[in-house]
């Protein structure tokens, strides 16, 4: 690992002991993520470092839950707006997707913390994609 940001991150969120896993495993090594993006300043430095490699967009969707704050500092950096991406819409309210304003017709750039095999993050992108009202935020009458 040779960036100093890098390994400040490592650093950080790399923890030994015993973890049960998702899958059901044991290791002996857990990535916390959590912990870098409680931290406002690696959080920041962070943010600064994605802001660079951001393609031309109109808005920034963070994903439930970890790319909600890199978003939002991304959001304030730019000043680009931010909607915040549920893994499925809420199943009340304005069962909503994806909260906080419009993505229809605009160019969004997703943003995840961690990404393993990418299926919720493909699976949210579809979301937003689809043309039903209900899966872009669109409030639909009982």
């Amino acid at each position: 690992m040779t960036h100093p940001l890098a390994r400040r991150v490592y650093d950080t969120c790399h923890l030994t002991g015993r973890f049960a896993l998702r899958s059901g495993q044991v290791s002996d090594e857990y990535f916390d993520k959590y912990l870098f993006e409680g931290k406002p300043e690696l959080l920041r430095e962070v943010a600064e470092a994605m802001v660079a490699l951001l393609p031309e967009c109109d808005v920034l969707a963070g994903m439930e839950m970890g790319g909600i704050p890199l978003a939002t500092v991304m959001s304030q950096l730019t000043g680009l707006p931010t909607v915040f991406v549920r893994k499925q819409a809420k199943e009340y309210g304005t069962a909503k997707v994806a909260e906080g304003g419009p993505v229809d017709g605009l160019r969004v750039v997703v943003i995840e913390d961690v990404v393993t095999t990418g299926g919720a993050l493909l699976a949210s992108c579809g979301h937003l994609r689809s043309p039903t009202p209900d899966a872009v935020g669109v409030a639909q009458p009982i």
